[in-house]
């Protein structure tokens, strides 16, 4: 709070108008605060204190009108400022709002993270919800249009108030800075090399976007994006297969190896191999892995390798998934389950527009009487019984 000596206490409009309060900011207020209100309004020949590392900025009925930056005593006298106040009160009726705001040169750091998810369509994975969190450095650039905006239009009386604004306008330019980084084609899989482009990027945006609040923006660290669970482990998984240099069908027969070796008490030594198996399957594992970083194709390497439980062949490049799988690990195929075809009967891979058997249409169309949805191959209307064809 302020340190006021105020002699007029109470009294007649003629001690009003003589006595005079001097403030200034207390140091062990302003340790972690960026901005302070003189907690009542200027009166004629009211002193303010300014100090080497803040700057007071004179407010009158909603506009900053003026900024003391260099530390000095400076006396509120001049008869066009709002000083006068109480002398238009008593002859008007009206009081004027006139109002001292203190605010600190030195920079401040703070910590953002996002309330909502983000939701980021991403080719290979669909849409995913994402969440940011990171770390800024922050002061005042231009002490007017602080003042003007957080204490004018937002009416905010607290460093609180202004740090939790900030905070906002933080993750709405990060989730700015990635969508204009995902139409040069950055996908999820991306983001762990494009950390230090996205600060950039959001420190470029900073000047323009918050030269309204007369807030500079001078660092952007810690930058982090939580991905979900299960995309995580695809992303982590599908960079294990690029460094190993193979497809997801070899990485997971490498996998089952290795956990083989490591249990000889289960699997294999229930059957009578014993450790001594689990050696050799590890050198076998060895050979697979070689042969795709030799120059074989991945489709080799599938067929080599031989499968560990059922699996799911990929529609579009082939790649042998787990069952549980809802996108293929090596191409990012959004898996879907076969369907009959309503003409022939055939089996119809999950996916497919048309049956490969007959070439009857698969999605379902609308009845052109009643706009019901008719399943393909449909010859009348469930709902109206007219013909569809």
């Amino acid at each position: 709070m302020a340190k006021v000596t105020d002699p007029s206490k109470g009294g007649s409009l003629k001690d009003s108008l003589i006595g005079s309060a001097t403030f200034s900011w207390d140091d062990n207020e302003k340790r972690n605060n960026i901005m302070f209100r003189v907690p009542r309004l200027i009166r004629w020949n009211d002193n303010i204190v300014v100090r080497e590392d803040e700057i007071a900025v004179f407010y009158r009925d909603g506009k900053a009108l003026t900024y003391f930056d260099r530390p000095d005593r400076y006396a509120l006298t001049d008869i066009n400022a709002p000083i006068v106040g109480t002398i238009v009160k008593a002859l008007t009726g009206v009081q004027q709002q006139a109002e001292v705001v203190y605010l600190q040169k030195r920079a401040f750091d703070g910590k953002f993270g996002s309330k909502q998810p983000y939701q980021f369509r991403d080719p290979d994975f669909g849409v995913v919800n994402l969440r940011v969190f990171g770390e800024f450095r922050y002061k005042v650039g231009q002490p007017e249009n602080f003042v003007n905006q957080f204490v004018g239009t937002l009416n905010f009386a607290t460093s609180a108030e202004v740090e939790e604004r900030i905070k906002e306008q933080m993750v709405v330019l990060i989730y700015n800075v990635v969508g204009e980084m995902k139409e040069q084609g950055m996908g999820v899989a991306d983001f762990a090399s494009s950390l230090m482009n996205i600060e950039q990027g959001v420190l470029e945006k900073a000047k323009d976007h918050f030269e309204l609040y007369g807030i500079l923006i001078d660092k952007v660290s810690g930058l982090y994006i939580s991905l979900p669970e299960e995309v995580q482990k695809a992303v982590d998984t599908r960079a294990s297969m690029q460094v190993l240099g193979t497809n997801y069908m070899g990485y997971q027969t490498g996998q089952a190896m290795r956990d083989a070796a490591n249990n000889p008490s289960g699997g294999a030594a229930g059957v009578g191999v014993g450790v001594g198996a689990g050696i050799g399957m590890g050198y076998t594992m060895m050979d697979q892995m070689r042969q795709p970083m030799a120059g074989q194709t991945q489709q080799a390497g599938a067929a080599a390798a031989p499968p560990f439980g059922n699996t799911v062949k990929c529609p579009k490049c082939g790649t042998m998934n787990p069952p549980s799988n809802k996108f293929c690990s090596d191409c990012g195929t959004k898996f879907e389950a076969d369907k009959k075809c309503p003409k022939c009967g055939s089996n119809v891979p999950g996916g497919s527009k048309f049956c490969p058997e007959c070439g009857t249409p698969m999605g379902n169309k609308k009845c052109a009487s009643c706009g019901a949805e008719v399943s393909a191959g449909s010859k009348f209307c469930p709902e109206c019984g007219k013909p569809t064809q």
